[in-house]
């Protein structure tokens, strides 16, 4: 099997690195941008608290317990329809995805999570495993079940879509990321996601 990059994949997986790669160097020393305070700072204060109250709910629903239950039912799903190719792809958007932040970039730049943050969060912060994990594990399925029911692709996108934005619109509400933390990684995940269904389409390509 011959893993096969097209040109526009190969342009997005530089453009994310070059992203990934200069929001490290405006973070360095753990200093927040300016811009990474005025923007957290001012969704507070902008947000009525109802509002906030309801998307701490979301964050709370998007976190690890949930997600985990969500990726075990996804593939016990591609494993009763017998998907292999698709399990596989699934296994590794998402473990890759959790290797790459939380063994190596996080620990890497060792960056700390915002001040006054409203619920109990640890770890380090950039690159955020919420934004990266996220676009890894939905978009993969959003890939899968389209490659099976092509006229769903436009509404399983859209959903895809909004759900991954009020999730981070959620992480920076509960100040559990820095906005660029956020930007990272979606970068991450779309540059890792890219490579996995350049991998998964060839091997389609190879065994049919």
């Amino acid at each position: 099997m011959k893993l096969e990059l097209r040109a526009r994949e190969l342009t997005l997986m530089a453009v994310c690195i070059t992203l990934v790669a200069t929001l490290a160097i405006l973070i360095k020393e753990e200093a927040a941008p300016a811009l990474d305070r005025f923007l957290l700072d001012g969704l507070h204060d902008w947000l009525p608290g109802g509002l906030r109250a309801g998307l701490l709910k979301v964050y709370q629903l998007s976190g690890v317990g949930f997600t985990g239950l969500l990726v075990a039912a996804s593939l016990a799903y591609l494993a009763l329809k017998r998907w292999w190719r698709d399990l596989g792809l699934l296994v590794l958007s998402t473990g890759g995805i959790l290797a790459i932040v939380d063994l190596v970039l996080k620990p890497l730049f060792d960056r700390s999570r915002p001040p006054e943050k409203l619920l109990v969060v640890e770890g380090h912060s950039f690159p955020s495993g919420h934004a990266a994990g996220s676009v890894a594990f939905y978009f993969a399925m959003v890939a899968i079940l389209a490659s099976h029911h092509p006229h769903l692709r436009r509404p399983l996108v859209v959903t895809a879509l909004a759900w991954i934005t009020l999730v981070w619109f959620s992480t920076l509400v509960a100040r559990a990321h820095w906005p660029s933390d956020l930007l990272a990684g979606g970068a991450v995940g779309t540059a890792w996601l890219t490579l996995c269904l350049a991998l998964w389409r060839s091997l389609r390509k190879s065994q049919s």
